[in-house]
């Protein structure tokens, strides 16, 4: 199949590794990866965060650049969210009735990672090999917006030398939110303590999710405390391989 990658800003900037893990599984999986050059932003900052005029542009921009993609693929849970909650929208916000139509055709299309692997390929091992003891975070966008349920711990399962421990109170936030982070900051590192305290007593060696952005709210906690305990997007762990690629 031929698939497109929107990397999303947050990655590309902050965590490219898991762009390029994305690649090797799908590469692996027999698909065709393109990048195309000119994508940006899905918009979901500024329209969160009250610049929706800002973020208008953007809609149409996305759909330029992967509206010939036969499978757009996103390693993030709340960018697909942004997207499918929305764009239909905006597009009919901006008021254009081509761009309306070619929204709704594309929507279809796009995927988050995990729910790629299951719902669309109706896939659950990926050929991978991660010996190590993990827990899995369930994204509120993912959880909540896409309802991967539990597609994602259907793939850690099938990892081979993974030994996955649930997390208890797998519906409870992290605390990020984005935003809410910086202007509840109180609120938000009262969530936090509450889910890094879950990741604890999992023992586990890392927590993986499917979007970075939980994981990193996570991993500044851990780190700051001196956990031991890493983090890891879930499209890293399904690169690993016996050979030890990842």
């Amino acid at each position: 199949m031929q698939t497109a990658l929107f990397i999303t800003c947050y990655n590309d900037t902050l965590f490219p590794e898991t762009g390029k893990a994305v690649v090797r599984v799908l590469e692996r999986l027999g698909h065709t990866v393109s990048f195309p050059a000119g994508q940006t932003c899905c918009g979901q900052m500024h329209w969160n965060t009250g610049y929706q005029q800002e973020a208008l542009p953007l809609v149409s921009r996305f759909v330029v650049q992967f509206e010939h993609a036969e499978a757009v693929v996103v390693p993030s849970s709340s960018c697909v969210a942004m997207m499918r909650d929305h764009y239909p929208l905006m597009a009919r916000h901006i008021g254009d009735p081509v761009l309306i139509e070619r929204v709704d055709a594309l929507l279809p299309r796009v995927w988050e990672f995990s729910e790629f692997l299951t719902e669309k390929l109706g896939l659950e091992d990926v050929g991978a090999s991660f010996p190590h003891r993990v827990t899995y975070h369930a994204s509120c966008h993912g959880m909540r917006s896409l309802n991967l349920g539990d597609g994602p711990l259907r793939l850690l399962r099938q990892v081979r030398g993974l030994e996955l421990v649930e997390l208890a109170s797998p519906e409870v936030c992290c605390g990020f939110g984005g935003t809410f982070a910086v202007k509840n900051a109180e609120v938000s590192a009262a969530m936090l303590a509450e889910k890094v305290q879950d990741v604890l007593h999992t023992r586990a060696e890392l927590c993986t999710a499917c979007d970075n952005s939980c994981l990193m709210h996570l991993e500044g906690s851990l780190h700051r405390q001196r956990t031991g305990v890493g983090t890891l997007h879930l499209a890293e762990i399904l690169a690993a391989t016996e050979a030890g690629s990842r």
